[in-house]
């Protein structure tokens, strides 16, 4: 994500600096790729261990499962796509076509690597069979039917807000996060038709921005905990961590939510434990990790202080088992982190990264999991590129899979993924 400096609740810049870039953002491809290459060059030798497994020995070609897929964002200005890869049952990853949301892509404004600031802006929902996404420029978002590899029957409905960058899903209800303007969430019924606006649930966020955001400023993630019982937003410039408690129904139980002081810096991604019992928020200005516990009244306590990783600029954070993984955009790498049964959560190695870093590997923002929890995939927004990773038992990644030639960071860039 880039640096930041720390705002109030409306979006004002507050005394605390934290090596804010100002102007323009930096559309050198090549200065981002040189950068890169530098960390390839000082953490190579210590991170040519991790990956314990040999890959040779999966080598083999098998067939894509039937219902086996990952779904990624274009996020494309002059027409947003979703680009479709077929899933061998060892990871490996082939096109199967690419699919008109019938809405535009977005950019926010300085953003760095990342066009939409966001995590969980693609959503798949297995309960549905439905394929969600977002059309930041057009303020709508997608709903696909899927069939295998085949997104059908899209419907396109208004997201409720300005630049629509996030999406949560619980049960037969899905929310939607608006980074632009004042920042908001819109509620919608899932239905065998699409998204239906859900009357009484929209919810402003009180933020300051302009319609199209910048990435700064701009609302993280929209999450829901597992229970059902409260809605999550992290908003970076207020860093805060803000909750809804929900009603059975759907809506929110509160007009406003209730307001956290974020434990590490700049919170973006959230992420839940097995149990669910725990909530994982990663930090992007000192690359941290902050655990909690969600009660019921929209409060939360700190079950762990922010851990470091030791890599640059940590925004994104999934879970596959018994572990976590992190995209580091500042310096293209992933790390990982185990949870043991007493919910410490630690790192999976001295280095803080899971799997070597690699040069068609650049740019690194958002991470999805395959349903079996055995398979990692990593958006790579400079390179245009997709990475596969098969996790260990120890939790090391063993790279599978890449694929190539999607939408590459410049005025924009792709950015969402899914997988099943």
């Amino acid at each position: 994500m880039g640096a930041y400096n720390t705002y109030d609740r409306n979006g004002r810049r507050s005394d605390h600096k934290t090596g804010h870039r100002s102007g323009h953002r930096a559309k050198s491809k090549s200065r981002r790729v040189m950068i890169g290459a530098g960390v390839l060059a000082s953490v190579g030798a210590v991170t040519a261990a991790v990956s314990v497994a040999n890959a040779g020995q999966y080598a083999r070609t098998t067939s894509a499962g039937a219902d086996q897929a990952v779904f990624v964002q274009g996020n494309e200005l002059n027409g947003n796509m979703i680009h479709v890869f077929a899933r061998a049952d060892d990871g490996k990853l082939s096109p199967a076509g690419e699919f008109a949301t019938g809405g535009k892509g977005g950019d926010q404004i300085d953003a760095p690597t990342d066009s939409l600031a966001s995590q969980g802006s693609l959503v798949y929902d297995d309960a549905s069979g439905m394929l969600l996404a977002v059309n930041a420029g057009s303020g709508t978002v997608t709903s696909f039917r899927v069939e295998g590899t085949e997104l059908k029957d899209p419907k396109q409905v208004d997201s409720g807000g300005e630049f629509p960058a996030s999406i949560a899903v619980r049960g037969k209800v899905a929310y939607v996060m608006n980074a632009g303007g004042a920042g908001s969430v819109q509620g919608f019924t899932i239905t065998k038709k699409g998204l239906k606006p859900l009357k009484g649930s929209h919810r402003s966020l009180g933020l300051d921005n302009e319609n199209v955001p910048r990435f700064d400023t701009s609302p993280g993630e929209v999450e829901f905990t597992p229970d059902g019982r409260n809605l999550v937003v992290t908003t970076k410039a207020a860093n805060t961590v803000e909750v809804f408690p929900m009603k059975r129904n759907g809506l929110p139980a509160v007009d406003e939510p209730v307001v956290n002081k974020s434990a590490g810096g700049v919170p973006f991604a959230i992420s839940f434990d097995k149990s669910g019992k725990r909530m994982l928020v990663a930090e992007a200005e000192k690359s941290t990790v902050s655990a909690y516990q969600v009660k019921r009244n929209g409060k939360l306590k700190v079950l762990q202080q922010p851990l470091a990783n030791g890599q640059e600029t940590l925004c994104w954070l999934v879970r596959a088992g018994n572990y976590f993984y992190g995209g580091n955009t500042g310096n293209s790498t992933v790390s990982g982190y185990r949870m043991a049964k007493s919910g410490k959560l630690a790192l999976t190695n001295d280095v803080g990264i899971a799997t070597p870093p690699s040069a068609n590997s650049q740019g690194v923002i958002d991470l999805a999991v395959t349903e079996d929890e055995k398979f990692v995939y990593v958006q790579n927004a400079v390179s245009g590129t997709v990475d596969g990773f098969r996790v260990e038992k120890n939790g090391a990644l063993t790279k599978v899979t890449t694929a190539e030639d999607l939408p590459v960071f410049e005025e924009a860039g792709m950015e969402g993924i899914a997988a099943k």
